[in-house]
């Protein structure tokens, strides 16, 4: 199935989506180190990426029109400043928040479905009602914003449309949920919303995939039977869990359905030390020591038998103080960039381009592959339902 991906980063969302059966068409994104990376790996021949059309540039250059009716899925994730926790909140103030662009793409090509991603923060109190205006902007894609008008009157305008019963020419039913990627075998608290939408003609009954890994099963691994300790050949009486049971174990009665929480030890435990292996990079990209790490309140780094602290991309100086390492005798290290991909679960031969501040600020702004794919991997179980006509489809190719 074809897509067209905006705002690329350094391509987890890509990946992800490519793994799960879709086929970008065409790639947008303006910065210049995540374009390198995404470039270097097409001339590697990386199977996810090799046959992407790139375009680096501004996406609102972009006439999306040319592809009305030949796309499937369209895709992105908009800049997160304008509603990052790292960022200045700005919002609809944010020259950044390219949302109206996602937007205007979604209007003009029509798919049959889109899935975007943001940070959480996009759903704080703050943001609440700039939330629900993009929620109905993506609904109703045709009604768009007057040149006289300001967002709120713009809010009011769409509100009232959608409580009018009217239906307009493009309409997607829209939903939205914040998925934290540990829950989903992501070894990583890292906390996205979701938007999905599918156009309303399609009549798509949808919903977001159900957890696979939770922290109980964690738990029961590490506190009841073991069973975490020996996956990694560590003696019961040797292991590192310094803090004592939580008191939420002796609620777990018995082992949970769904699988344990993957830890940063289940990430990164056959990568060499980059400390004392003077030559990492001979057997793994963009394995290297990087130094300069401190433990100060606030950044205290991820413990290695939990799953990692949420990467970030960080906003002044060195990004993501708190991407560190924290090791079982409290003395901390940055995670190397091989490391930090291990994390979003981008695979191993995947090649990151840049200084090492402009990687990990790649990495804190991506979207898990995994993550990813199973989301995507949801959406074209359903749309290739429709193709092979489960349900109503009068969506054409040409």
């Amino acid at each position: 199935m074809k897509t067209i991906e905006l705002f690329a980063g350094g391509g987890g969302l890509g990946i992800g989506l490519f793994r799960a059966g879709f086929h970008p068409v065409k790639v947008i994104e303006w910065d210049k180190y995540c374009c390198d990376t995404i470039r270097e790996n097409k001339r590697r021949c990386i199977a996810s990426v090799k046959d992407w059309d790139l375009f680096e540039g501004d996406v609102r250059t972009v006439n999306f029109s040319d592809y009305e009716g030949k796309i499937h899925l369209v895709s992105g994730g908009p800049p997160c400043q304008p509603f990052s926790l790292g960022g200045k909140h700005r919002a609809h103030l944010d020259s950044r928040d390219m949302f109206p662009q996602a937007i205007r793409a979604v209007r003009e090509i029509k798919p049959q479905a889109f899935i975007f991603e943001n940070v959480k923060g996009l759903t704080r109190s703050a943001f609440r009602n700039y939330f629900e205006y993009i929620k109905l902007q993506l609904t109703h894609p045709e009604l768009v914003i007057h040149p006289d008008e300001t967002w709120l009157q713009h809010l009011a305008r769409l509100e009232k449309a959608h409580t009018s019963g009217n239906e307009t020419a493009l309409k997607y039913n829209v939903v939205t949920r914040i998925l934290n990627a540990a829950d989903y075998g992501v070894p990583q608290r890292r906390e996205r919303v979701f938007f999905v939408g599918f156009r309303c003609d399609i009549r798509m009954k949808w919903s977001f995939p159900e957890p696979t890994h939770s922290q109980e099963s964690l738990l029961w691994d590490q506190y009841r039977s073991s069973d975490y300790w020996e996956r990694h050949g560590i003696a019961r009486k040797q292991h590192s869990m310094s803090e004592p049971c939580p008191s939420r174990v002796n609620a777990i009665s018995e082992r949970p359905r769904l699988k344990p929480w993957r830890t940063v030890r289940d990430a990164i435990h056959d990568l060499p030390d980059p400390q004392l292996d003077l030559e990492p990079k001979k057997f793994f990209f963009n394995h290297v020591y990087q130094a300069g790490a401190k433990s100060y309140p606030g950044h205290t780094g991820s413990r290695l038998d939990e799953p990692a602290k949420t990467l970030k991309a960080g906003d002044h100086g060195v990004p993501g103080g708190e991407n560190m390492l924290c090791r079982n005798n409290g003395s901390v290290r940055y995670f190397t960039v091989r490391e930090s991909a291990r994390l979003q679960t981008f695979p191993d031969n995947y090649v990151f381009h840049g200084s090492w501040t402009e990687t990990m600020r790649q990495l804190g702004n991506a979207v898990p592959v995994l993550l990813a794919n199973t989301v995507g991997s949801s959406v074209f179980k359903h749309l290739q339902a429709i193709q092979e006509g489960h349900f109503q489809d009068d969506f054409r190719l040409y």
